[in-house]
């Protein structure tokens, strides 16, 4: 099985586990990034979520996986640092990120990431009637409701995580 398939059934695993309702929404790769598959697909961006790996910038470098809404930004700066105790974070790169979770680019989802990883969820997701969640993959979204991220293993949900997106 390639990593991909074996992402993706380890994420299948953890929404069963979770006993929550949940949809596969199965798409073109080519419409994975948010905005793209918002678009595409006709789901409001208020309901697509992000999932965020950050890093520290000094050594021993230290993670975080951050899901914040599409129309927010992450306040990797002030919030994300202070919630993690260092004082300069950036986004992980493409190769950091992949390497870290196994997962694709576009596809990059808060489901079976490593049990250290801290996991840091925008409090605004909690409102909405379902949230849009990558599956590991470009080739599939998950719509589920907001309860899943209050049964994931060590996920917090913090009310002051993002910034509202500048207009």
């Amino acid at each position: 099985m390639n990593q991909v398939n074996e992402t993706e059934r380890k994420v299948l695993a953890d929404l069963n586990r979770a006993g929550v309702p949940y949809e596969i929404v199965p798409i073109d790769p080519a419409f994975a990034d948010t905005a793209n598959f918002c678009a595409q697909y006709g789901f409001p961006m208020e309901n697509a979520a992000n999932t965020i790996i950050v890093a520290s910038k000094k050594e021993p470098v230290s993670y975080a996986a951050c899901v914040v809404q599409a129309t927010s930004r992450l306040d990797v700066n002030h919030r994300v640092s202070d919630l993690l105790g260092v004082k300069r974070l950036s986004f992980a790169d493409a190769e950091q990120t992949v390497a870290l979770t196994g997962m694709m680019i576009g596809g990059v989802t808060c489901l079976s990431l490593p049990a250290a990883l801290p996991l840091y969820v925008d409090g605004n997701l909690m409102s909405l009637g379902y949230v849009i969640l990558g599956s590991g993959s470009r080739s599939s979204k998950i719509k589920v409701v907001p309860e899943i991220f209050r049964r994931l293993d060590g996920a917090q949900v913090i009310a002051d995580l993002t910034l509202p997106k500048p207009l």
